[in-house]
């Protein structure tokens, strides 16, 4: 449980939004650097906690706590704008060659909801985005013949 001034809370969310147009543009080294400004957020928000990312090529899984006060879509898209403006000058190159217009790496919307009874099995969830579908690849891979 969290405290405010007249006010104890527990408002978690799992928070889920995709690159635009679905391109797979999370890839390593942009993944590591986008966890990393996630992960600062709290210079920013003291009192926002990210509690676990979960990261595919083209999707982001947040489970986060958000205090009562904030209205979790403006803390959503603070995050996806000020990731976005920073991870686009950071690959400006690359993201250049998907991306050719000006606007951001997300799509619109986003999805959330709130984190309630086995928070153990969403924790893993989001724990393990893009494990299971490199998995599912490679086995793929394996049953599909070769000519």
């Amino acid at each position: 449980m969290l405290k405010m001034a007249h006010t104890v809370y527990r408002t978690q969310y799992h928070v889920v939004w995709v690159t635009r147009y679905r391109r797979k543009i999370l890839c390593k080294g942009v993944d590591e650097y986008l966890r990393q400004i996630l992960q600062s957020i709290g210079k920013y928000f003291p009192d926002l906690y990210i509690t676990e990312i979960g990261m595919d090529q083209d999707h982001i899984h947040l489970r986060v706590i958000i205090p009562p006060k904030y209205a979790v879509s403006r803390i959503v898209d603070a995050i996806k704008t000020n990731t976005s403006r920073i991870i686009r000058k950071r690959f400006s190159g690359m993201l250049g060659k998907v991306y050719w217009d000006n606007g951001g790496i997300w799509g619109t919307g986003f999805y959330v909801s709130t984190v309630s009874g086995d928070e153990a099995v969403i924790r893993e969830y989001v724990r393990q985005q893009g494990r299971h579908d490199e998995e599912q690849r490679e086995e793929l891979k394996k049953e599909i013949p070769r000519p």
